[in-house]
């Protein structure tokens, strides 16, 4: 699926940007998150939001029909999510979300917290894989 393309330069104008059910989805997910998992940096790159803790650890991407929930080493956080589809390089797994798709808030906050201990215990998802 393609992202919605966006000329924001900061994680407030992507926000800003969107509208409708992603934007409430975007929204919360990205409060969450970052009320999570305080040591999170939230930037703008690869033109979605991007959280950083010794690396990349989870994207928030909206797209025209989905949310893209997405975790580098997501494939060991299937124990918290097991609808956490496993593709890609270093161990990504994302989560689609659709307009009525159900997640509890407590599992975002879980996600969130595990991914980035993951990141502070192994280090680097993307300096592990040449």
């Amino acid at each position: 699926m393609k992202m919605i393309l966006t000329s924001a330069t900061t994680p407030e104008g992507y926000v800003a940007g969107l509208d409708g059910w992603q934007r409430r989805y975007v929204d919360a997910l990205r409060s969450t998150v970052l009320g999570a998992a305080p040591s999170l940096e939230e930037r703008l790159k690869w033109g979605h939001l991007v959280y950083f803790d010794h690396g990349p650890v989870l994207l928030i991407r909206a797209e025209p029909a989905r949310v893209l929930f997405g975790f580098w080493r997501g494939q060991r956080l299937r124990h918290v999510e097991p609808r956490l589809k496993p593709g890609g390089k270093y161990e990504m797994a994302t989560l689609q979300l659709l307009p009525g798709t159900p997640l509890e808030q407590a599992t975002v906050v879980r996600l969130a917290q595990e991914a980035s201990a993951l990141n502070r215990s192994v280090g680097d998802p993307t300096a592990a894989v040449g």
